[in-house]
């Protein structure tokens, strides 16, 4: 589509009128004489008639003009970035033998047309008319309610775009802001005045470019940082108000380092610009140059940016001196004048205007030397917008370089459409400086580019805005997203409301009874004292019945019994009403005689049900046991992962679900339970159902997306993808498994933009959380470092080897036990785990890179085949690399894949760094434990234990390592391991462990209650009932030695030596098998 398309075939009108002026001050102090002059594009449209006003009264000027905007003059690009100029001009009254009129200007106002462009077709505007110097209104006061302003309105016949046009087309926004530290050698006192140019060049339509020149560059000196927010001004030449240079409406903001994709975001950077931008010189301009482009150009910049995403920005110095002395003619004053000296250019990354709703690129980039090769191989272009720009200066005419705005567009010469080879004949290299003799401006560089290397020298860099009114790939709504993701996994249906009328009468109704039952043992009491005890003899039944004859008698004698009936009335109508739904009367009396037996029936369980709860003398030990908690049973369900007990694990996350159905997370365990098996689909389902009980839950949604990836679906996979990214869209994890989702369909500038987001969201949570949290931590870490020493102190005498110390002594080590067991017993497991174990950890340092943090997540939840992808970015990202963490992870990888002998090369690599890395050596333990090595999964264990900083998680090597002593016949140390390991994370195998230890070392009463807590937390586990018979035959008793061994029967213990040894411990006592 070409610029003009849709204007082609008739010029559309633009009508402009100037209807009032307000608070505008004469010369004079009562009147003045006055006109309006229009401008637009170089081209004057109109004056007003002169008219005779009263100062700081209204003007009526109702003055219009109107211009033909088409696509051979005032195109549509020339609304966009050129304002209408109104000059408000004053007429002096004559003089004596003046034979023509004074005038003087009053000021300028500048009217954006840009409305034009968003489709309106009529709008009005108060623009401010801004005094020229020497005008009466410069002196006027600030005061906003008295300056000067036009009324202006404009209007057009009909849209200059189509609703297709207008949806197809962009506005591109160039914001060329300032260059900071640039060369020293440049000043303001020393030789001539100098200009600095900054040009580029942007596609307008599908055939034409537009090279941008922007050469109001103003050098300033250091001293002070650039005031924000300050306005950005139109790019036009000098105007006679130096106020109508700005554009209304628009400034520049302040944006965070952290924040811009440029070439100077690091923390030496940072430094570096702070020091730049307050003391050192820069050339600033502040311009800002808007471009319409059609279709056709922002399909065309589309192409480009993904051809080759950096685009050169060309900056030069040039000499404004006047014409040259002596005898040179003409054409060389005109070549000295517009040679190109400190020819630099900076390279502004693009891609990230192709990421999907980006609409602005703002950072700070480094100006390089230009060299015509540089050129070439980062951008594919093959030769200089400058000397294009100069090219066209100088045949149109000579000395234009001090005039500001942009070439006329033309078809490009720097672009190449296709792979050609250039026919330009060669030319003669010529001393810098020098112009040869067959063109106006140098075309071939030097060898060495001197002044552009001083750039470089000085670290000077550009900081640029580009910006679009609409994103080039638009980005799927948060709504659309959520839509699309309820059409793969519709949402649960909400469980239906049940009336609450009638549960509400019930409990009024038992709250009734209650006070009634109160009100009458008051009246009991009165009459015969204080009830005797429960436990107490009974008294006789004669004496029972005399006086519940007298309290029947007390109670109608006081009229009490009238009155509890009444207090009893309006519950049971209520329960009538709401719960029988009975409102009318009964014309059988069948039917009413059915309902009365009905009736009572349902108030006699009712009120039973009220009294038990008033009148209940149950002890504390006959209340039923408290159910596990959530966390316990998820903790247990991980526990029985550890040890491959699959069934076990899957019976706990059933227990979970049969909970509440309704809770995402436990669907989510469950799934990815099922990916540590490989079972996909189940793994996929179980998902689903997360993400259909919760539509933001946001782990189940990565996880949906992963399996989707997995099996091909990838457009789903993007979907959950990106619903995850809305969902939570400071989520480090998500952005980096988008990113590399991305990555793997060869979409290298999503994943680019995926990566970036991580990398801000993991910024953005550490900057603030830094601060809050040193206080925290210096708190934490005193408080941890306690706790260690005392740790240290009970481990150097419970893991004593020659037994001695407390743990030498049986009653010592007894009453350790049992203040073990009630602190355990007192305290849940309380909260989710993050891993098996639930123990207090030391402070966690926060991962050095998005990778490492997805890492984690990924393998925490079985997605072992983005883990691998997920650690090859990590080794290609500056902040990774072949670290100790990437090498642990490694190893882990391969453990869970089974892979032993790539984890233990792994494990050595990560040890290399250092050898304090409890994490590492308990993944050393793992590994020995798995291949079957006990005794040097032994040392692993302890010297990950004798550490100062506990590992992630303990709760594994408590377990194993305490395994491995019952089997070496180290009790005591077996014994002091479970104890830490019920005092940490408490389960049933920690207690039975316990149980078992305490037994060998002939403790009974401790093993005792030992097994007694594993059997609480799992009476379905075998070993336990085997080890309590154990203890009941040692410490004869018969009855609870046989239900114990009945119990291990039933649940077909599978340990031969455990049974045998209770059969030989029958055969010893004589008792405890009911076959005897």
């Amino acid at each position: 589509m070409d610029l003009g398309q849709g204007l082609a075939d008739k010029a559309v009108s633009v009508q402009i009128t100037v209807r009032h002026g307000h608070n505008l001050k004469g010369s004079r102090a009562e009147s003045f004489l006055s006109f309006v002059r229009a401008e637009f594009n170089g081209a004057l449209l109109g004056d007003s008639q002169k008219l005779e006003a009263v100062v700081d009264e209204t003007v009526d000027y109702n003055f219009s003009c109107s211009f033909e905007c088409s696509d051979a003059a005032h195109t549509l690009d020339d609304l966009a970035h050129k304002p209408v100029i109104l000059t408000v001009t004053e007429i002096l009254p004559k003089e004596k033998k003046q034979k023509e009129e004074k005038t003087i200007v009053h000021g300028q106002a500048v009217l954006d047309l840009l409305p034009l462009l968003h489709g309106q077709c009529s709008f009005t505007c108060s623009t401010v008319l801004h005094p020229a110097p020497g005008s009466p209104g410069e002196t006027a006061t600030l005061d906003s309610s008295c300056k000067p302003v036009l009324n202006v309105s404009v209007s057009v016949p009909e849209p200059l775009l189509s609703d297709l046009q207008l949806s197809e087309s962009n506005l591109l926004k160039v914001t060329v802001e300032t260059a900071y530290s640039v060369p020293e050698v440049w000043n303001l006192s020393t030789g001539p005045a100098s200009g600095f140019v900054a040009a580029l060049q942007v596609p307008l339509t599908a055939e034409k470019e537009q090279i941008l020149t922007f050469s109001n560059g103003v050098l300033k000196m250091g001293g002070e940082r650039e005031p924000v927010p300050r306005p950005k001004k139109w790019p036009l030449g000098a105007m006679l108000a130096s106020g109508a240079q700005y554009i209304p409406d628009t400034s520049i903001e302040e944006e965070a380092v952290d924040m811009e994709d440029g070439d100077l975001t690091g923390a030496e950077d940072k430094e570096f610009r702070a020091e730049a931008e307050t003391h050192r010189k820069r050339v600033s301009w502040d311009t800002e140059r808007r471009c319409f482009l059609d279709a056709g150009g922002a399909a065309w910049l589309t192409r480009r940016i993904v051809e080759s995403r950096l685009w050169p920005i060309e900056i030069m110095k040039v000499a404004q001196a006047g014409a040259a002395k002596g005898g040179k003619g003409g054409k060389e004053k005109g070549e000295d004048e517009n040679q190109i000296s400190f020819h630099g250019v900076a390279y502004v990354d693009l891609a990230p205007l192709l990421y999907p709703g980006a609409t602005c690129v703002r950072a700070a980039y480094k100006i390089h030397p230009f060299y015509d090769s540089d050129l070439m191989l980062k951008t594919k272009r093959n030769q200089s917008v400058l000397r294009e720009s100069m090219r066209q200066m100088v045949t149109q005419a000579k000395g234009r370089l001090s005039s500001v705005g942009s070439c006329k567009a033309a078809p490009s010469k720097i672009f190449d459409k296709g792979v050609k080879d250039t026919k330009e004949s060669p030319r003669k290299t010529v001393p810098q400086g020098k112009i040869g003799p067959d063109d106006n401006i140098i075309e071939v560089e030097p060898q060495v580019n001197t002044e552009g290397q001083m750039y470089a020298d000085s670290k000077t860099y550009l900081v640029i805005e580009i910006a679009l009114d609409k994103p080039l790939v638009p980005k799927r709504p948060p709504e659309e997203l959520a839509k699309r993701v309820m059409q793969l996994i519709p949402p649960r249906p909400p469980l239906p409301r049940r009336p609450a009328g009638a549960e509400r009468a019930v409990q009024e109704f038992q709250t009734q009874v209650a006070n009634v039952a109160a009100q009458v043992l008051d009246q009991y009491q009165q009459l015969f004292g204080a009830p005797a005890e429960p436990r107490a003899s009974s008294p006789d039944p004669n004496i029972q019945e005399q006086r519940k004859t007298q309290l029947l008698g007390e109670l109608n004698y006081s009229g009490k019994y009238f009155a509890f009936k009444e207090q009893l009335k309006y519950s049971v109508v209520r329960i009538v009403r709401e719960k029988m739904l009975r409102t009318e009367a009964f014309a059988d009396v069948q039917q009413l005689q059915a309902f009365l037996s009905q009736l009572y029936v349902f108030l006699v369980d009712e009120m039973h049900m009220a009294l038990n709860k008033v009148l209940s003398v149950s002890s504390l030990e006959n209340q039923p046991q408290q159910q596990l908690e959530c966390s316990q049973l998820r903790h247990f369900a991980r526990e029985a992962q550890l040890n491959q007990d699959h069934q076990l694990a899957t019976q706990y996350y059933q227990e979970l679900l049969a909970r509440d159905r309704s809770d995402p997370s436990h669907w989510f365990d469950f799934g990815c339970f099922y990916m540590l098996r490989a079972d996909y689909q189940k793994a996929e389902e179980c998902f689903h159902q997360a993400v259909s009980a919760n539509q933001g839950h946001l782990s189940s949604l990565l996880m949906c997306g992963i399996l989707a990836e997995m099996d091909g679906r990838y457009e789903d996979a993007e979907t959950f993808f990106e619903g995850a990214t809305c969902v939570s869209p400071s989520s480090v994890v998500a952005w980096t498994v988008f990113g590399l989702f991305y990555q793997a369909q060869d979409n290298s500038i999503q994943a680019e933009m995926a990566f970036l987001e991580a990398k801000k969201c993991q910024r953005a949570a550490v900057v603030p959380s830094s601060a809050e949290d040193g206080d925290v931590q210096t708190e934490a870490l005193d408080t941890q470092a306690e706790s260690v020493e005392q740790q240290e102190g009970e481990e150097e005498e419970s893991v004593d080897e020659n037994g001695e110390g407390e743990d030498g002594d049986p009653s010592v080590s007894g009453s350790q036990s049992d203040t073990a067991m009630r602190e355990v017993e007192d305290s849940a497991v309380a909260g989710e785990p993050k891993a098996i174990s639930t123990a207090v950890h030391p402070i966690p340092s926060r991962p050095t890179s998005i990778y490492m943090e997805t890492v984690e997540f990924l393998q925490q939840n079985n997605a072992l085949q983005m883990v691998q992808r997920a650690l090859s970015q990590e080794l290609l990202c500056p902040e990774g690399g072949l670290s100790s963490s990437y090498h642990l992870a490694l190893a882990q990888l391969h453990t869970l894949r089974g892979e032993y002998c790539s984890a233990e090369t792994s494990l050595n690599a990560a040890l290399s760094d250092s050898y304090e890395k409890p994490d590492v050596w308990a993944l050393w333990g793992h590994l020995h434990y798995l291949r079957g090595e006990a005794r040097d999964a032994q040392k692993c264990y302890e010297r990950t234990l004798n550490f100062v900083t506990d590992a992630s998680d303990t709760h594994p090597i408590y377990l194993r390592l305490g395994s491995i002593y019952l089997q070496e016949r180290q009790f005591e140390k077996a014994k002091a391991t479970y104890l830490r390991a019920c005092k940490s994370s408490p389960s049933c195998l920690t207690w039975l462990g316990l149980g078992i230890a305490c037994y060998r070392l002939e403790e009974m009463t401790e093993a005792e209650d030992a097994l007694v807590e594993a059997n609480t937390l799992n009476n379905a586990n075998a070993e336990v009932w085997g080890y309590l018979a154990l203890v009941c035959l040692l410490m004869g008793r018969k009855l609870e030695a046989e239900q114990s061994y009945k119990y291990a029967l039933k649940l077909n213990l599978q340990n031969k030596p455990l049974l045998e040894e209770i059969e030989d411990m029958q055969r010893h006592v004589g008792f405890g098998n009911p076959c005897f």
